[in-house]
């Protein structure tokens, strides 16, 4: 059976490629110690061959291959021809793995120490943090009194300021009416009332109708008010405060409105 081989370096030529496989020329230290009768061996060169499938899923190309490190796992061969092979030994590649750099391994090895550093810093900062977070609680909770008082104090203010104008916005609402009896709605002019013919032909109660006209000469006003209907004017009742009005000789009579229906 064949002997294993592994190998690992970095390609020492450029890549070449044929059909099936690419090749490239590797060098690696020779025996320490050599026969006795023989030269000491510097370094010892090989020529890789690798199957083009397997070389494109390693992600290497024709100028990294001679950067990048590799490890190369396979048998050595003496099938391959001189002008194919010029390195002293052949090596059939079963498996091609691409090393990590120094570099890297430098990189990673800092990121890890820089890690715990910063769960450390982030850890020493919490309480921080919560101290922080507690103070400016308090701080909200004694500021919250004060905000509530100004906020009374506020709304007592514009309380203060809201009442006078709705009082004189109340104010017009009402009809003042001085010396009128209850419930005037509005003062006519006498000669503005319709009576309707019912009316005129009827005759009130002397008794009742004198008994108005004192009332009227001791107040100055009638009793009760009329009630007109609203637009056309015409007496709807009141007939008799009607005929008081007119012996006394009054030019403005109260009035209710009854609307049409």
């Amino acid at each position: 059976m064949p002997h294993k081989i592994t190998l690992t370096g970095s390609a020492t030529g450029p890549l070449r490629e044929y059909d099936r496989y690419v090749a490239f020329d590797m060098r690696e230290k020779g025996s320490p110690s050599a026969p006795k009768g023989l030269k000491k061996s510097t370094f010892i060169s090989y020529t890789v061959f690798v199957a083009k499938k397997a070389f494109n899923k390693t992600g290497l190309t024709k100028k990294s291959i001679m950067h990048e490190k590799v490890l190369i796992q396979g048998e050595p061969t003496l099938d391959i021809p001189i002008d194919e092979c010029p390195g002293e030994v052949g090596v059939i590649c079963f498996q091609i793995t691409v090393l990590p750099n120094k570099n890297d391994k430098e990189k990673n090895q800092s990121e890890e120490k820089r890690e715990p550093k910063q769960e450390a810093s982030v850890s020493s900062e919490a309480p921080k943090n919560t101290e922080s977070k507690k103070q400016e609680e308090e701080q909200a909770s004694v500021s919250q009194p004060a905000a509530k008082e100004d906020k009374k104090a506020e709304t007592v203010q514009s309380e203060v300021k809201e009442t006078p104008v709705q009082e004189k916005k109340a104010e017009p609402q009402k009809k003042h009416m001085p010396n009128q009896p209850k419930g005037t709605q509005d003062v006519l002019s006498f000669d503005e009332i319709i009576v309707p013919e019912e009316f005129l032909k009827t005759r009130p109660n002397p008794e009742k109708t004198q008994k108005v006209i004192d009332f009227v000469k001791r107040t100055g006003r009638l009793d009760e008010p009329l009630t007109i209907e609203k637009g056309s004017k015409i007496l709807k009742d009141g007939y008799r405060r009607y005929i008081v009005a007119k012996t006394v000789k009054m030019d403005q009579v109260p009035v209710v409105y009854e609307y049409q229906k």
